[in-house]
């Protein structure tokens, strides 16, 4: 229903404007409801960030906390023909290997055929599982697209091969295994695999006029060549897994001579390790600090003041800053982390050395990991702590931040109401007060007639 607005008729007041300003006093403590609101929310989505980056401080400390986290080696190989990589649970050592052979699928061709002789082939593999395939025709074409849409293991290309001695067009079938290795191989058949059992169907890549391209073969290495303890080791890829303890190796071509494989610490790796833990600490303590500051502004007369960030005066976060940094700086074992090229900053931050840290690793490897692994494992104790996800004091936080701001925004919007019924009632009352004032100018209109005819009558 349209609100009842009759602005000054009868006492020349515009209640409109009245109305407005009655309200704008009462949406005082709804917008300071409203600003309260946005400070908590502001103060959730920083929370909120500062556990996403609490949690990934704590994922990196427990990986490089855990056994074997600093733990990097490098592999090197004195032949271009072989490629080593070292993993987690490799060690210092060298072997020395003799490339015999390379891994290679099965390959061989058809004897030129203008069409497919019979209406099936049937592909065989090396441990005799016989996978029958009917094509829609004899053409060439349809028998290609039926091997290849097979789970045969087999792909098949048609190829020119001239024409034949009454003149007309031949080809031949490439027929290749997909997968490299002894265990790749395969035999091609004209005929059912009822045929194949019972021997009358002929193997299309062994009749005259078929050539062999490639064998399915393994790669194969020697360890100890020459020796009592000589022994060959084979992969139906040209990658061997394992080779040694967390150390695969690819082979790309055959040896005369042997390749030596040496295996050692690298310790630019577990260096970079250490700093990206650190660098993690100080990100972690810059998001802190900078929602930690106040900063200056001025309202609308100029007049200075200043605005607190999201964490200023906030007891949670500063105690979890105090924590990180804790962790990160406290003695280990009596003995300063500076020791290892860790250490605390005047600006109360982190700092890493390199050159200090690979000093001492060089020195001692086993202490200088188990300072960055102790250090490691504090900081994701803190972490966790922090941030767990049911019990985490910034989880507890947010939870109870969000709460205060759903609260907040459910008093704003009871306030919308409150707002529109005194509005209305505003309306109203305004509208009454303008028809008991026509009544009233009514009345004296009346009455001052009445007065102006008695005092004519007497004149």
């Amino acid at each position: 229903m349209a609100s009842i607005s009759l602005p000054g008729l009868a006492s020349g007041l515009n209640s409109a404007e009245l109305i407005a300003s009655l309200l704008a006093i009462d949406k005082q403590s709804q917008t300071l409801l409203k600003n309260k609101a946005t400070v908590v929310s502001t103060s959730v989505s920083a929370l909120q960030g500062l556990n996403t980056q609490i949690a990934a401080l704590g994922t990196l400390a427990e990986s490089t906390a855990k056994a074997g986290g600093l733990d990097f080696y490098s592999a090197t190989s004195s032949s271009t023909k072989v490629t080593a990589t070292a993993a987690a649970g490799a060690s210092n050592g060298s072997i020395d290997i003799v490339v015999g052979k390379l891994a290679q699928a099965q390959s061989g061709v058809t004897a030129p055929m203008t069409a497919w002789a019979g209406t099936s082939i049937t592909i065989v593999g090396s441990t005799g599982t016989a996978t029958e395939i009917t094509p829609a025709s004899s053409s060439l074409d349809d028998v290609v697209k039926a091997i290849n849409a097979s789970a045969a293991g087999v792909t098949a290309t048609k190829v020119a091969a001239g024409t034949d001695a009454g003149g007309a067009t031949q080809y031949r079938l490439q027929l290749s295994g997909k997968e490299t290795g002894a265990a790749g191989s395969f035999a091609a058949y004209s005929g059912t695999a009822a045929d194949v059992s019972a021997g009358t169907a002929t193997n299309v890549l062994t009749q005259a006029g078929a050539a062999t391209l490639r064998v399915g073969q393994d790669a194969s290495v020697t360890l100890f060549a020459g020796t009592a303890a000589e022994q060959v080791l084979t992969s139906k890829t040209n990658t061997f897994a394992e080779l040694l303890p967390g150390v695969s190796v690819t082979v790309s071509g055959v040896s005369t001579e042997p390749v030596t494989i040496d295996i050692a610490r690298d310790t630019s790796k577990t260096s970079a390790a250490a700093a990206a833990l650190i660098a993690s600490v100080n990100t972690t303590l810059a998001y802190i600090s900078t929602r930690s500051v106040s900063s200056s502004s001025s309202d609308a007369e100029g007049n200075p003041y200043l605005v607190g960030g999201a964490f200023t005066g906030d007891s949670t976060t500063r105690t979890v800053s105090q924590k990180v940094l804790d962790a990160a700086s406290a003695p280990l074992d009596g003995r300063s982390p500076s020791e290892f090229g860790i250490s605390i900053t005047k600006s109360g931050t982190m700092e890493f050395n390199t050159e200090k840290f690979e000093a001492a690793f060089a020195k001692d490897p086993v202490a200088t990991q188990k300072a960055v692994s102790e250090i490691a494992s504090r900081l994701s104790t803190v972490a966790t702590t922090a941030s767990d996800k049911y019990t985490g004091t910034i989880t507890a936080k947010i939870t109870g931040q969000q709460s205060t701001v759903d609260s907040l925004n459910e008093q704003v919007s009871k306030w919308d109401d409150r707002l529109a019924t005194r509005k209305t009632n505003l309306e109203r009352y305004y509208a009454a007060f303008e028809v008991s004032m026509g009544n009233l100018n009514a009345q004296m209109t009346w009455l001052t007639s009445q007065v102006d005819a008695l005092q004519a009558s007497k004149d």
